[in-house]
């Protein structure tokens, strides 16, 4: 099937001055793109489908270079708590969620979002406020980051922790001064090894979850998602979904290189290539936690402390046995780091391992550093040397900016996420959302790269505003760079697959703090519709 794309403006992303005017797709490719008079002779073809854009916009599709897809469709059916502002408002919210489950007496209760910056009480809701949801039910809720939480006593029972029960490395357990006994608030290594108690299927129908969060990434334009951090159960899940034919878009995980590196040696049909729309990328680790719970691990202590600088997830010597084996497996390795010290501890063992290993392709590999909040210009300079990609989760500055100048101070809190410093530095940047922790929203993300303003409207380092334009190639592609797809993704060009995304208006022609509401018209997986918005259907 051929279809013939007109009447609109037309972003290529080849180019920041392309003047195409149409483009023809043929089935799942690109055929060609250019000058509208370049087509006239195909404008009376009856066997091309013509489809006037009416004024809109067509791009390329959307890629999302980190997230979570198979945890935003599971989070959706948990009790939401990112609209709390106050302990009470948590416990009508769970209690309400309760109710309308149907929860059994003793049923875990899981909620997610809530963040304490906003709440009221400006506390974590710890088990004293839990136990007045319920004394039966277990209840374990996700802090907004994900990298803590909240736990009642009846779910502290359940996972065995007490007073003697000691933190983990890199993980920590809150306790009551007076006794020493967990007083429900649990930290990184510890917070997730209690998610290992819940059950498997999180009580939900882990299929129809799964394709709920699809959808919320089709109505995004996205095109092309990951899954970061995939455990065993979640690979499996996704290769059940691949078996069915049920991925409407691309797939990209990475298992922990920790926790299952067994996955990739035991998937090699999907290493570094799809199968039925499911690909594994490389590896993921972790080295620090979230800035704005004040874990993430940095050089100089936070705003108010003496010396509490957060703390890594791993010595050296576990970090260099994981960086070697991904290097000597030739696999990409992504890394989590918030804080400058754990960036810094990526880079010096990322480099030992390089120097060390004898993988004849081990300069082509295209690391990659997961959220760069406090990332350095020495340090970016060093990613330089080593071709490591920048995955800059830039929506930070509008969502916990306010925080990060309380926790940071001014000058630090000022330079999260370093968009224009990476880009002056000619690394390959592109933006996350890290969803489910913000939606999978591209746009939005570009709005707060471009603007750099603060819940509370305040401008946070306008020197590192980028432009509208490199805002959109971090979402295309330079996030195809990052899957090594920049061949086949992220751009209109004639052979690349005809992933693309028509939007209501167009991004480089509008008032910059309106981009974020722009509206997504129709999203486009290899010349097939898979998403129209009802202003579209109903026309």
């Amino acid at each position: 099937m051929r279809k013939l794309y007109y009447g609109g403006d037309i972003i290529t992303m080849e180019k920041a001055d392309d003047a195409a005017e149409a483009v023809l797709t043929e089935n799942d490719i690109v055929k060609k793109v250019g000058r509208l008079t370049e087509f006239q002779d195909m404008m009376n073809d009856s066997s091309i489908e013509k489809i006037d854009l009416k004024g809109n916009t067509l791009m390329p599709g959307f890629v999302d270079p980190h997230s979570h897809i198979s945890m935003v469709g599971q989070i959706a059916s948990m009790a939401d708590l990112s609209t709390c502002k106050t302990f009470n408002e948590i416990i009508q919210t769970l209690k309400l969620y309760m109710q309308n489950n149907g929860a059994g007496k003793e049923d875990y209760i899981i909620g997610f979002g809530y963040d304490h910056n906003i709440l009221k009480e400006r506390e974590h809701p710890k088990k004293d406020v839990l136990n007045q949801v319920s004394a039966d039910n277990p209840i374990v809720i996700f802090h907004a980051s994900g990298h803590m939480g909240c736990v009642n006593d009846a779910a502290l029972k359940m996972a065995g922790i007490d007073e003697n029960t000691p933190d983990m490395e890199g993980g920590h357990i809150g306790r009551k001064e007076e006794t020493g006994k967990p007083d429900g608030y649990l930290e990184e290594g510890n917070f997730m090894s209690i998610q290992s108690s819940l059950p498997s299927d999180m009580g939900m129908d882990q299929l129809e979850a799964f394709n709920k969060g699809q959808e919320i990434y089709i109505r995004n334009g996205i095109t092309t998602a990951q899954d970061g951090a995939t455990s065993h159960e979640t690979l499996e899940l996704l290769k059940a979904v691949a078996d069915q034919e049920r991925l409407k878009l691309d797939v990209v995980a990475y298992p922990l290189v920790a926790e299952n590196p067994e996955d990739i040696k035991n998937n090699e049909e999907y290493v570094k290539k799809y199968h039925n729309s499911l690909k594994i990328g490389g590896y993921k680790m972790f080295l620090d936690g979230s800035p704005q719970g004040r874990t993430a691990w940095l050089t100089e202590p936070y705003e108010g402390e003496e010396s509490y600088c957060g703390y890594p997830r791993y010595q050296d010597e576990q970090v260099k046995e994981y960086v070697s084996r991904a290097i000597n497996d030739g696999m990409q390795l992504l890394t989590h780091c918030n804080g400058d010290a754990a960036s810094g501890q990526l880079l010096r063992n990322y480099e030992s391992a390089l120097q060390e290993s004898d993988n004849p392709d081990k300069q082509r590999l295209r690391p990659v550093m997961i959220h760069c909040q406090t990332v350095r210009n020495d340090q970016l300079d060093k990613m330089a040397e080593l071709s490591m990609i920048p995955s800059i989760f830039v929506s930070h500055t509008y969502y916990w900016g306010d925080v990060h100048l309380k926790n940071l101070g001014r000058k630090r809190g000022s330079l999260i996420s370093p968009a224009e410093s990476a880009f002056r530095k000619g690394l390959m940047v592109n933006f996350h959302q890290d969803s489910p922790i913000v939606k999978p929203d591209m746009l939005d993300a570009i709005w707060c790269g471009v603007n750099r303003l603060t819940r509370k409207g305040t401008n946070i380092g306008s020197e590192e505003c980028v432009t509208v334009y490199e805002g959109l190639k971090a979402a295309t592609i330079n996030a195809a760079y990052s899957y090594f797809e920049e061949d086949q993704k992220g751009s209109i060009k004639e052979g690349k697959f005809a992933d693309l995304v028509i939007l209501d208006k167009n991004p480089l022609k509008m008032d910059k703090m309106k981009i974020n509401e722009i509206q997504i018209e129709e999203t486009i997986k290899e010349g097939k519709t898979i998403y129209k918005s009802e202003s579209v259907l109903t026309e």
